[in-house]
């Protein structure tokens, strides 16, 4: 099967934006994951696909740089396509232009196909119809393991919420971008926003859970640890990196 890349224009409304009138982060990653729904369905290997032969679309990485986040009322274009298939994963990239069409944010995913029951990845080829990925990245990132928290600068909680589950029945991706960003002191993010960004997806949060998130604070660049804490199985959820920039609005 050949693929073309899906392609959306958003016009960015005033309760998808934060105090400074610029784009939330989860609002972004909700974005990215409602199109690459999307074009997976228009492909034949969207989540009804999968659901129906008991597996699952689950997100393993992200890697986002930002150069600048879109305004309220701002008009945007976003592109994305399936741009490389490995043996148990593949690779979704996405790219955001503004209103003159100039590119303002890039980002790649990888996806793993996991056997519901099992919680196992299994192989694309032999559970997916075919179809021909385009070798084009909107960046290059080889979704290298983010290091572990090593000296505890903060340490916030939250206790995951109803609205935090998506339809595979745990914590939805966008949610451990807000957890980490809240992680960060008000002062520091009302003058920096999000430059670069690398998450790893590790365990699966549930409702009700306590969430902790362990802090590095390095100036423009602050590591983040999430896990559950006071249950029985305590667990590393995600980890996330972030690099910041002065917010020039």
């Amino acid at each position: 099967m050949q693929i073309g890349k899906c392609i959306r224009e958003y016009n960015i409304r005033s309760y998808e934006c934060d105090r400074n009138n610029q784009l939330r982060m989860p609002t972004l990653m909700n974005i990215f994951q409602d199109m690459a729904d999307h074009h997976a369905h228009e492909m034949g290997l969207g989540m009804e696909y999968v659901f129906s032969k008991g597996l699952a679309w689950v997100g393993a990485n992200y890697v986002l740089d930002i150069s600048k986040l879109p305004q309220m009322h701002e008009n945007i274009r976003i592109e994305t396509w399936p741009s490389e298939e490995k043996k148990l994963g593949a690779v979704r990239d996405f790219e955001v232009f503004d209103s003159t069409g100039k590119s303002i944010i890039r980002a790649s995913s990888q996806w793993i196909l996991l056997d519901f029951k099992k919680k196992r990845p299994v192989s694309l080829r032999e559970n997916l119809p075919e179809y021909t990925v385009l070798p084009e990245h909107s960046l290059q990132t080889s979704f290298a393991k983010i290091p572990e928290v090593c000296r505890v600068d903060e340490e916030v909680h939250f206790r995951v919420r109803f609205d935090d589950i998506d339809i595979n029945k745990h914590v939805n991706n966008a949610v451990y971008v807000l957890w980490a960003c809240e992680a960060v002191r008000a002062d520091f993010r009302l003058a920096h926003v999000p430059q670069h960004i690398e998450i790893a997806f590790k365990k699966e949060g549930y409702f009700g859970e306590n969430i902790k998130v362990l802090t590095e604070d390095n100036g423009l660049h602050s590591l983040h640890s999430i896990r559950t804490f006071g249950g029985k199985d305590d667990r590393e959820l995600a980890r996330v990196m972030v690099s910041w920039m002065p917010n020039g609005k």
